[in-house]
């Protein structure tokens, strides 16, 4: 049984995937760029946030499958509630983050169409911002809990199996993705794009920095790509289009 929901939760993922595969075909044939204005004129409130639960489910669940499949032999084992209501918690707390992004997204959209030169200076300063939270303390703290999903159990595994509990637990872990990851998905924000590209891109990163043996120095590394392209764009603002 808890395989068959592991698999679902997969199938979730690939669901996000083809969603927002699905969104920017839909935009580059209404004109080429997947700006802010195309999502102001496509997009109710409604429809931006399910497409943005969309790329949550697509870009975060590959990354914490290590803690998915834990918690799996938890629930199997009896220890746990089942793995929905964790994959729950988790999702509706990303999804909570499409509020200030709609808004944002919202206010950006008329500058992005215009190709205002200060909104590629902006895309700039956030991939700056993002580059100098990759180094930070609080960076790192949240790093190595999305790296030790044992851990993570041994701290936050009280009462896992209650629903409640195990939403909780959920809500917890999605807190310290969101601790790692806002910087990034601020700069898909700013740029004002669903870019299949951007997502894979930064969903490598995602995967990698949790998961592979050398993710702490990739996050680094990551954290020096993202400050030159930031550096460029705000020297060269008109070079957003060409980004997105």
């Amino acid at each position: 049984m808890q395989r068959r929901e592991f698999l679902r939760l997969l199938a979730l993922a690939a669901v996000g995937w083809w969603w927002s595969v699905q969104m920017a075909d839909q935009m580059s044939g209404m004109g080429g760029m997947a700006t802010g204005m195309d999502m102001g004129q496509t997009m109710s409130f409604g429809g931006f946030m399910v497409a943005w639960a969309a790329m949550m489910a697509a870009m975060m669940l590959p990354a914490v499958l290590p803690v998915i499949r834990l918690y799996g032999l938890a629930a199997a084992a009896g220890r746990a509630a089942s793995l929905p209501f964790f994959g729950s918690g988790y999702l509706l707390l990303w999804i909570a983050t499409g509020l200030p992004a709609f808004f944002a997204w919202r206010a950006l959209e008329e500058p992005l169409a215009a190709g205002d030169p200060w909104t590629g200076r902006l895309a700039g300063a956030v991939l700056v911002l993002a580059a100098v939270w990759q180094v930070t303390p609080m960076k790192s703290v949240c790093l190595r809990h999305c790296r030790s999903p044992l851990t993570f159990f041994m701290r936050h595994g009280r009462d896992i199996a209650k629903p409640l509990g195990a939403a909780r637990m959920g809500a917890y872990h999605a807190a310290f993705c969101i601790g790692c990851c806002w910087t990034l998905f601020a700069v898909l924000v700013a740029v004002g794009t669903m870019s299949i590209w951007w997502m894979v891109a930064l969903t490598l990163l995602i995967v990698l920095e949790r998961n592979s043996p050398k993710g702490e120095r990739m996050a680094v590394g990551a954290s020096l790509a993202l400050a030159a392209m930031g550096i460029f764009l705000f020297l060269e603002p008109t070079a957003l289009e060409r980004l997105i």
